[in-house]
């Protein structure tokens, strides 16, 4: 196995707390949130005075200022815990950055240190029952109405989307401009005529509350309005590198947790007087597996330090959640058949991983999406 040079003792010490805290506080509880279809509020705040929450936010506004390498470690341990209700990766590499990149001062002031502690958890509302990756398709509209804008429309598949205080949505301030008419608005959950929808029953993530959000002549101030209007097309697509990054590190990390947990089970499980492992299929499997994981992890790895130097452009962290959430999807789905019907079994970590990990090659920019980029590129 390759070292990992991405990370000093801080960061391991950081690692090995929030593993504690997850192994304790979380995952014996998983299992009543997929029947709950969410986590508990008290999670979010048990994390918040551990300072699992947002590390990246500057001390200036109550957080750590650390680097983005300590929200790698929080993915990569959800990931291999295999908790995934816990919203925290939304939160802290998507929702709140944009809050952090393009706030006022008032608006960093009012949220910030509420998103630190998990008193406000956040949201993003992008998709459309009619516009997915197409983010110019968006139909929901922004009509500015002397101190207010008139928010109207819908949104669908929203990660966090039930408990979440504080939503970014992206509506059109101007329908004729195209990707030039959109903008980025903060709205509150509790304003009149902002309304959420059922909790979305999912093939997986259980445990992770998805909804509708609806709003019905929403008067949003006009103060809430996220940067400039008319810029929230470049600010999406100025961030989409890092939530790029952020789904390839979770995918690598689950698919190593899945792996070793399947090298365990096959040592152990027997078959025709022998074990598993024992057979030429499985060793040749898992050794495959296990050099495309460490494969992937380096070059996320390398991603990583490319984002920390500011260098991560869209065509490299592309690639990085095209490659590794397709090899998380195979490696759920070999894995699975290593267990054979116990693999089918939902008590099993294995089932969950199956399922849970589809989703990935869908959000975030559909991997066809990725791939048009990558290939846009390579015929420039």
């Amino acid at each position: 196995m390759i070292p990992r040079t991405l990370y000093d003792s801080d960061h391991e010490m950081f690692r090995d707390s929030l593993r504690k805290f997850i192994d304790v506080e979380a995952m014996p509880h998983h299992e009543q949130w997929e029947k709950d279809g969410m986590v508990s509020d008290e999670i979010w705040l048990k994390a918040g005075e551990q300072g699992f929450l947002c590390p990246m936010i500057p001390e200036e506004h109550g957080g750590l200022g650390t680097d983005f390498r300590y929200n790698c470690i929080v993915n990569e341990e959800i990931g291999r815990s295999g908790c995934t209700g816990l919203g925290w990766t939304l939160h802290n590499d998507i929702t709140v950055p944009y809050i952090v990149r393009y706030g006022s001062e008032e608006q960093k002031k009012k949220y910030l240190p509420l998103c630190i502690t998990g008193e406000l958890i956040t949201a993003i509302a992008m998709t459309e029952p009619g516009a997915g990756s197409d983010l110019q398709g968006t139909h929901t509209t922004a009509v500015l109405d002397g101190d207010h804008y008139i928010l109207n429309g819908s949104k669908t598949f929203i990660t966090n989307g039930q408990k979440a205080g504080l939503v970014i949505v992206v509506a059109k301030t101007d329908t004729s401009a195209g990707s030039k008419g959109i903008s980025l608005f903060l709205v509150e959950a509790d304003l009149p005529g902002f309304s959420k929808g059922k909790n979305l029953n999912k093939l997986g993530l259980k445990a992770q509350d998805t909804s509708e959000l609806f709003f019905q002549d929403v008067k949003v101030p006009k103060e809430n309005l996220l940067g400039e209007e008319g810029r929230g097309f470049i600010y999406l697509m100025q961030d989409l590198p890092q939530e790029r990054l952020s789904i390839a590190i979770g995918a690598v990390a689950n698919a190593k947790a899945v792996l070793e947990s399947t090298v365990a089970y096959t040592k152990e499980r027997k078959a025709f007087g022998t074990t598993v492992a024992s057979f030429q299929n499985t060793q040749f499997k898992l050794a495959e597996m296990s050099a495309e994981i460490d494969m992937a992890e380096v070059y996320t790895d390398r991603c990583t330090e490319l984002l920390l130097e500011g260098k991560l452009d869209t065509v490299t962290a592309s690639k990085a959640k095209l490659l590794t959430t397709d090899l998380q999807c195979k490696v759920a789905d070999e894995c699975l058949q290593l267990f054979g019907g116990w693999g089918y079994m939902w008590e099993y970590p294995v089932c969950r991983a199956f399922a849970d990990s589809r989703i990935q090659r869908i959000y975030g920019g559909t991997n066809e999406i990725m791939k048009l980029i990558i290939s846009r590129d390579l015929l420039s």
